[in-house]
């Protein structure tokens, strides 16, 4: 479900018309709901209710200080990857002790700055990171929480470039090595065992790796946690959005309609999940990313040109790679729209951007309304590593973010400006 719906012949977003702010404020232009993150992040709440459970929000997919705002006043927690990560959720008034830090290459700095604000606990990947946990907490005279991130072999069957729970994959330790590592772990001073955790994949839309994975690491999950008194078991984030609407037989309701059956829904990953971690009697902690806030964003965007070749219909729009990314990273789809509906007959074009690289397109051969010089598109279901993927490629500056709330809009963060994109450079005294 998302608040992206046309209004007549305009599209809005909840109860403000998309095309003015285009034009306030320029493209490209990512655009919020307020109302579809709080709805998404409680429907997973909901869902989860029965256990005693924490939700993380995988800030990696979206971390404007406003939108962590959002799900922090909803009572979220927050996965990290690195500590500025983590200072950004304590200047978005989240809270650093329902914070999990993540990812394979910690340093002691990060792991020290982490510490002294408390972290929930660490997401172990290797056996050397948990010997220098260890050694900085002793240090700082502390005892490090952490859990050791599995790596189960399970294929998530999704894009490879983020599968991550099969042995080809940089995360997590292997299976058949965790008990030892959690045995050895045990006997060092400052380390705290506080959970088990394990994560397959991101945009998971089949709740089935997911139940193969958890069976089979809950035999030793329920080893671990009666060995050393465990608080908390995760089974990971990864849970997918719809982009293309065609899967859900064009429905905004698409979880609650039937042509969702067997697509991976709040209420699909509860029925299939909660009577297996239930019996466990842990704290269950989830880092959903993209299901929280793919939905919830949309890249506005403006046709500078539209270029006709003997077999192509381009159209050249003023967003490009640097803003959006997913297209030519993953081959990912959006569906893209016109601010205005238009009818008559579509035109199969490719959208591209202006950068120089074959590469910076946003869909090709795709049947679009005819647009011209002028006219505004919607990429939408860019929320989920949009913004926070994007570069200066081309010394390109940043878009602007804007949040709406209802018919309440405001400027989440200001466009850059060029000068800034160099601020911290200079010519060295040598050259001059």
């Amino acid at each position: 479900m998302h608040l992206f719906r046309y209004v007549g012949k305009n599209l809005f977003c909840e109860g403000v018309s998309v095309d003015s702010l285009a034009k306030k404020f320029g493209t490209p232009l990512y655009v919020y709901s307020q109302a579809t993150l709080e709805d998404h992040f409680q429907k997973l709440d909901s869902a989860l209710a029965p256990l005693d459970h924490l939700i993380c929000f995988a800030m990696k997919a979206n971390s404007n200080l406003s939108v962590m705002r959002t799900l922090a006043n909803r009572g979220s927690g927050f996965d990290v990857v690195s500590a500025g990560e983590l200072q950004r959720v304590i200047a978005a008034g989240g809270d650093p002790k329902k914070c999990v830090f993540a990812g394979v290459a910690k340093s002691e700095k990060e792991i020290e700055f982490a510490l002294q604000k408390g972290i929930y606990s660490f997401n172990c990947e290797s056996e050397p990171e948990i010997l220098r946990i260890n050694k900085v907490a002793a240090r700082l005279k502390k005892r490090a929480p952490i859990a050791v991130r599995i790596n189960p072999n399970v294929s998530a069957k999704t894009h490879s470039k983020i599968t991550t729970g099969t042995y080809e994959n940089k995360f997590g330790i292997q299976f058949e090595h965790v008990e030892a590592i959690y045995a050895r772990a045990s006997k060092l001073k400052n380390i705290w065992l506080r959970g088990v955790q394990m994560h397959i994949g991101s945009q998971l839309t089949d709740v089935t790796p997911y139940e193969l994975a958890v069976k089979k690491v809950l035999p030793l999950v329920k080893k671990l946690a009666a060995n050393y008194k465990l608080e908390f078991f995760s089974p990971g984030g990864g849970l997918g959005i719809i982009y293309n609407p065609a899967l859900a037989s064009g429905s905004n309701e698409w979880w609650q309609s039937k042509a969702a059956k067997g697509i991976l829904t709040p209420a699909v990953y509860a029925e299939k999940l909660l009577p297996l971690l239930k019996p466990l009697g842990l704290k269950i902690l989830i880092e959903p990313g993209r299901f929280i806030v793919g939905n919830a964003g949309a890249l506005v965007t403006q046709v500078e040109y539209v270029k006709r070749t003997g077999k192509k219909n381009f159209v050249i729009v003023d967003a490009a790679m640097n803003d959006l990314i997913r297209p030519a990273f993953y081959d990912s789809y959006h569906e893209i729209v016109p601010l205005v509906k238009k009818g008559g007959v579509t035109v199969s074009s490719d959208v591209v951007g202006g950068i120089c690289e074959s590469g910076d397109y946003f869909c090709k051969d795709r049947p679009l309304a005819k647009v011209g010089e002028g006219d505004r598109l919607a990429l939408l279901s860019a929320g989920a590593y949009g913004f926070v993927m994007a570069s200066n490629y081309n010394t390109r500056p940043l878009a602007v973010e804007v949040l709406v709330s209802g018919k309440k809009f405001a400027v989440a963060r200001e466009r850059q400006k060029v000068k800034d994109i160099w601020a911290g450079e200079k010519v060295v005294a040598w050259l001059k």
